[in-house]
Formats: C-alpha cells, sequence, structure tokens
C-alpha cells in the first residue's frame, strides 16, 4: 500500500508540533525535571526543521539545505542533551552545536552543495553521531539511573540503526518527486516520515515514564528517610528490619538489637536550644554510619531515639558495637566534655525471636534499665548490672 508523502508531512509536522506542546505542558508541571524540557524543544525543532525543509524547490535553497537541516540537527542535539540531563549531566554546549557547525562549514563547499546524495549521507551520519552519543550516555549510567531505560535505550539504537542504513543506500529525493509519488526513492522516504513519527511519539512516552517512575522513586525514599538526619525512619526500619529478621531466620543466623537514646535531650534543647539539639542528633546518626556495616538496618524512630539491627551477632559482639558507639559520641567535639551522652538497651534473637517488636519491647527494657542507673551505659536484657559506665 502506497503512503501519500504531501499527508505523511503534513500529519509528520503536527505530530511533532503537538508532542511537543504536551512535553512542555509536563514540564511546567515538574520544572525540576529538565529533560522533559529539552525534549519539549527537541520536538518543536523537528517540527520548525520538518517545515523549512518541505520548501525545497521553491526557489528559495538556502532555507531548506542550510537552516533546514541546521534546525533538524539542532532537534537531534537536544534529543542526546535530553538524555544526558536525565542521566544527571550537564548540557554539552560544543557537542549540541558541532552537527551544526559541521552543516554550515560544509555547505560553503560547492561540491557539497549542489549534491543531494552528499548531503543525505553526511546529515544521516551527523544524526547517527547524536544517536551513539544517547547510547552512550545509557550506557554510562546504567548502574545509577534507578529505573526502566531499556525501553529508552532500544528505541535510540533502532532510531540510530535507520540512519546507518539510510547514509548508505538513501540517494536522496526531490520534494517534487516525493509528492507526484514518483521515483525508486518514495518508498524509503515514505518509510523515513513514519519512522520519525514513531521515534518521536516512542521516546516522549518512555521518556516520561522514566520521569514518573524516578519522581516515584523519590517520593518513597523520602517516605523512608528522617528529613532531619538523612537516615532511615521508623517505617524504614519496620520494613527493613522485618525482611532482614525474616533472612537471618531461614539462615539460622543470630541478630541483636541496639535501642539508643540521647541523655538528657529536652535539658539540652532548653540550655542550648534546638538547633544545638538536632545538631546532637544529627552528629549522632553521623556515629551510626560511620560504626556500623552497610548490611546493618538502623534508623531514627522517634524524638532522641534510635533502633540498629545487626545480623549475625552475638550478644557479646553487639555490646562491643554498642560500646562503640557510646565512646564515640561521647567524645564528639560538639559540647563541653560530659554533656553528650547516649544509653543503650541490647537485645538478641537468642532471647527474644525474631520478631521486631518483640525485639525492640525487650530493650526497650534494657534502655530502661541503663537510665535507672545512671545513663550514659549499655545495658543488656540479660545483665543484670551495667556493662560500661561513664567514666
Amino acid at each position: 500500500m502506497a503512503l501519500h508523502i504531501p499527508t505523511l508531512l503534513v500529519v509528520s509536522i503536527f505530530i511533532f508540533f503537538l508532542m511537543g506542546l504536551l512535553t512542555f505542558h509536563a514540564w511546567l508541571r515538574e520544572t525540576r525535571e529538565r529533560p522533559l524540557a529539552y525534549l519539549g524543544a527537541m520536538m518543536l525543532l523537528a517540527a520548525a526543521g520538518m517545515v523549512l525543509v518541505s520548501l525545497r524547490d521553491q526557489g528559495v535553497d538556502f532555507i531548506p539545505k542550510v537552516l533546514g537541516n541546521v534546525t533538524l540537527l539542532l532537534s537531534a542535539a537536544l534529543n542526546w542533551t535530553a538524555m544526558r540531563a536525565f542521566a544527571g549531566r550537564a548540557p554539552h554546549l560544543p557537542g549540541m552545536l558541532a552537527g551544526a557547525v559541521v552543516w554550515l562549514t560544509l555547505c560553503l563547499i560547492p561540491a557539497f552543495y549542489q549534491s543531494m546524495t552528499v548531503r543525505v549521507s553526511v546529515y544521516s551520519l551527523l544524526v547517527v553521531g547524536y544517536g551513539l552519543l544517547t547510547t552512550l550516555e545509557f550506557w554510562r549510567s546504567r548502574h545509577s539511573l534507578e529505573v526502566a531505560y531499556m525501553p529508552a535505550l532500544v528505541l535510540t539504537l533502532l532510531h540510530t540503526g535507520f540512519y546507518s542504513v539510510r547514509a548508505v543506500i538513501d540517494q536522496g529525493l526531490g520534494l517534487k518527486e516525493a509528492f507526484q509519488g514518483h521515483g525508486a526513492g518514495v518508498p524509503f522516504f515514505s518509510f523515513m516520515l513514519f519512522e520519525s513519527m514513531l521515534y518521536v511519539i516512542g521516546i516522549a512516552y518512555v521518556t516520561l515514564s522514566m520521569v514518573k517512575e524516578r519522581i516515584e522513586r523519590r517520593f518513597k525514599a523520602a517516605a523512608f528517610c528522617d528529613a532531619l538526619t538523612g537516615i532511615g525512619n521508623r517505617r524504614a526500619f519496620m520494613a527493613h528490619g522485618e525482611r532482614m529478621l525474616a533472612e537471618c531466620r531461614r539462615r539460622q543466623q543470630p541478630v541483636a538489637l541496639l535501642l539508643c537514646d540521647l541523655d538528657h535531650f529536652k535539658r539540652l534543647n532548653d540550655a542550648f536550644g534546638h538547633q544545638t539539639g538536632d545538631q546532637a542528633l544529627i552528629a549522632f546518626s553521623q556515629v551510626l554510619t560511620q560504626t556500623l556495616g552497610n548490611k546493618d538496618v538502623f534508623a531514627r524512630i522517634g524524638g532522641e531515639e534510635f533502633a540498629c539491627l545487626l545480623a549475625n551477632v552475638d550478644e557479646a559482639t553487639a555490646v562491643q558495637v554498642a560500646e562503640q558507639i557510646r565512646q564515640a559520641f561521647a567524645r564528639l567535639p560538639l559540647l563541653e566534655p560530659g554533656l553528650l551522652s547516649v544509653s543503650i538497651g541490647v537485645v538478641t534473637s537468642a532471647t527474644a525471636g525474631y520478631e521486631v517488636s518483640r525485639l525492640l519491647s525487650l530493650a526497650d527494657e534494657a534502655l530502661y534499665g541503663a537510665k535507672h542507673r545512671g545513663r550514659n551505659q549499655v545495658r543488656s536484657v540479660s545483665s543484670d548490672t551495667a556493662l560500661a559506665q561513664f567514666g
């Protein structure tokens, strides 16, 4: 079935224009997502470039041959820039302008300017170059994107592959012949317009999907993060802790829970102000981050209270870790010596099993014992006396 090229050309221009406006609208609703702005600009430039290129054989060759192709090459550059921005990298202005500069320079050569076949090949190779750069951005960021980027990568590779083929086999087709449907290049020209529409629609959809997925991940991360200290909150501790306990139960590995409570925190706030109290909380969270391992689960579960789950750790080792935390916090130069201290209750799965609620309950009893016996010490559920006292 023959495709009507004038209709395809008009439809493609309107699709590029509409998709550009819709993508800009999505960016205005979430202005932090700069890739949407670049992608919207790419589509609008593509629409403008198609309009300019369609002015061939109208007696103003400079406009379609130079301005039209420069606009389309800038559009291809913005497509690369959109994916570069999505990967967290700044726009590369020399790279964005390189294709247009190369084209303008070559247009100064009469042999190039007069040969449609050469122009088609060079233009296609420049588009291939931007496609390869886009692919490189995905590859370099494959471990950090944390979104389903494969559809965008596949679309880019297919689009790049198409223009690689075009650079070799397309001899160029005059617009008059294309509109009349005559010439050997008509089917390929029709398919090129069709492929362009599919690519623009596809890349817009998958980019919006990636942006949506990343925003959802941010919201989820925020829901599991304590805003002040940057570590997990109670919700994160319960969710991640239950998974750890289930895994340790399956492997028959011991688990220890440390329940930490900063001493005299209200008095600290009253005497030095809430800003100092906040600094103390942040400092303690940093102590936990530096002392505990990557596989341990720890979080601020309330006010000045922190909980830590240590996998494959017995009671003696857990008490040693708790003591390291206590001493490290006491040595901080945030306030005068002796003003910062923490009490810690310790319990293990050997005593309380693998239920997080029971571990917290028994650790709270040990913590109460540490508070009752003078604070600034570590106590385990099985101990009768303080294991480490201030001094």
